[in-house]
């Protein structure tokens, strides 16, 4: 897809999965089950979707998911599976390596998002990416040096400590355009200080929703994660989003959903609805 001056492709960096009941909170099983079904340990399948922009004089990667560096239990428990597509093989699909990459933009660094920001390597853990910038807004930085109990499991050291050794990364300070034409939004309501790009050109919108809204089940208001720390400011930042998203024909990218790439939404009788699906391969 071009967007004035950038072409743009979500990338698959392979699929893992959730806890059904920590991915949509209060909502009782049999409402979430019917789009979402569980295996036998009741979790969730879900895509690691970001996404590979390029232009203007840069390649920028939006998420990392998990990346490589799950390995035995954890990579059971969480039912890692690259065979779908790493990044690195999805970059070659475009005659990109990882050393083409210039820039980085981690929407938030729960290991999901930010797990294949770094590589293991003979003297640990180094950027996948050698000659990117890699972008995180300041107050999310702070947060997941001192994360509280609840999300504390969601922050791997090992995934952005090497960002600030290496001396790649860059902390931005709330809202702005990064990039011509590339703008970012904050929420608050997942966790401290994500931040979702929008790319947009002669009235062509396109947002890259992270956790604000993972699967296109949440796009009812009330589904709500169980992971988020906010739940109640995640609500207004979601009715906010999408209230605009419908007003303006907005193209929503969904980081995680293993079905849906992308919706548009519109106003109907019950509020916000589904107008148009665009479906994996």
């Amino acid at each position: 897809m071009r967007i004035g001056q950038y072409e743009v492709h979500a990338i698959n960096a392979g699929r893992f999965a959730l806890d059904g009941g920590a991915m949509f909170g209060v909502v009782p099983r049999p409402l979430w089950e019917r789009a979402n079904p569980p295996d036998d340990r009741n979790r969730i399948a879900m895509a690691a979707r970001c996404l590979l922009v390029t232009g203007n004089g840069h390649t920028i990667l939006v998420d990392t998911g998990n990346g490589t560096k799950f390995s035995g239990k954890l990579a059971d428990i969480y039912k890692m599976d690259l065979s779908p597509g790493t990044i690195d093989h999805e970059l070659s699909r475009f005659g990109l390596t990882s050393a083409d990459i210039t820039d980085v933009l981690l929407t938030h660094l729960h290991f999901d998002h930010a797990g294949g920001s770094t590589k293991m390597t003979s003297e640990g853990p180094r950027p996948a990416f050698p000659h990117a910038k890699y972008y995180v807004q300041r107050d999310h930085w702070k947060a997941a040096l001192h994360p509280t109990e609840r999300d504390k499991a969601s922050f791997f050291p090992d995934d952005f400590l090497p960002l600030e050794r290496e001396g790649v990364l860059e902390l931005l300070d709330g809202e702005g355009e990064l990039f011509p034409g590339i703008h970012l939004r904050m929420f608050h309501g997942h966790t401290t200080a994500l931040q979702c790009p929008t790319i947009r050109s002669n009235g062509h919108t396109l947002f890259f929703c992270a956790d604000l809204v993972p699967l296109a089940a949440h796009l009812q208001l009330p589904w709500i994660m169980g992971y988020d720390l906010r739940p109640l400011i995640t609500l207004e930042e979601k009715r906010d989003i999408l209230d605009t998203a419908a007003e303006d024909k907005w193209q929503l990218v969904l980081e995680h959903d293993p079905v849906v790439e992308g919706v548009t939404v519109r106003h109907g009788g019950k509020g916000i609805e589904l107008a148009k699906e665009i479906r994996v391969d």
